[in-house]
Parts: C-alpha cells; sequence; structure tokens
C-alpha cells in the first residue's frame, strides 16, 4: 500500500531530522501538508525537491503515472501548505512554474534525481513543476 510506505517514510524521517533510508537515502525530501481537495482533510506526502534560492521545488511525476499525485490537486484547491525539511516545519505557497522556467527546473531535477527522466519518458503528461515559498509570519 502506497500509504503504509508513505507513513513508514513519514515516521522516519520525523525521527531522524529529516533524513531516511532506503531508496530516498541522501535525497532532498519535504513532508508536504496539504489540504484534500475533496476531504477538507490534511493529507502528508514525502516529496523530494529541489532547492532553488529560498523556493522549494517540487515535480508531480507521481512515478511516471498518467495521472497527476493527489498532493498537486490539492496543492492547486488550496496552495497554503505546510513543510516539513530537516527539523523545520513552516507554512508556504504554492506557485505552479510555466513554460520554459519549468523546462529549466525540470532538468536541474533530473541532473540531481536521475529517475526523473524516467518518469517524464513513461508518460505522455506534461509533468508539473511547482514551487513552494516559504511564508514567514
Amino acid at each position: 500500500m502506497p500509504n503504509d510506505f508513505n507513513q513508514q517514510i513519514i515516521e522516519e524521517f520525523r525521527a531522524n531530522e529529516g533524513r531516511v533510508g532506503g531508496m530516498f537515502e541522501g535525497s532532498p525530501l519535504v513532508l508536504l501538508t496539504t489540504t484534500g481537495a475533496k476531504s477538507g482533510r490534511q493529507v502528508t506526502t514525502p516529496v523530494m525537491y529541489l532547492a532553488d534560492g529560498e523556493r522549494y521545488v517540487v515535480i508531480a511525476s507521481n512515478a511516471g503515472a498518467d495521472h497527476h499525485p493527489a498532493w498537486y490537486h490539492n496543492l492547486r484547491a488550496t496552495p497554503e501548505a505546510t513543510a516539513e525539511v530537516g527539523t523545520e516545519k513552516f507554512t508556504t505557497k504554492a506557485v505552479f512554474i510555466e513554460g520554459a522556467e519549468r523546462d529549466d527546473l525540470y532538468a536541474r531535477m533530473v541532473a540531481q534525481a536521475p529517475g526523473f527522466a524516467e518518469y517524464e519518458a513513461k508518460t505522455s503528461r506534461r509533468i508539473p513543476v511547482v514551487a513552494l515559498l516559504r511564508q514567514d509570519a
């Protein structure tokens, strides 16, 4: 079950100050808590990110599936979310990146994590790129 898989990563992340082992060992991960577009419930998902200045860039690859991940639909409905990076927890606002900037950021993610090239090759959809902007109180 993906939810069980995600839950194990979330627990390991929180127990180890943002570090996890296994297939994500050494990868920059953010725990992204979004508001369910249909349910209204808070849903937490571990997502790899690309640091881009003050922004955390996430890719809605869904491992190359032909549909966007739930967290992407949730951000479209409610762009405000909570992010956990390392031991920090903060509020973010999603900005949906298009055009040449989207392509540049996707290429940078592929350079960091080559599996994203495979995800792009597996699907005919244009995989969305989202920047999470920190909202300091």
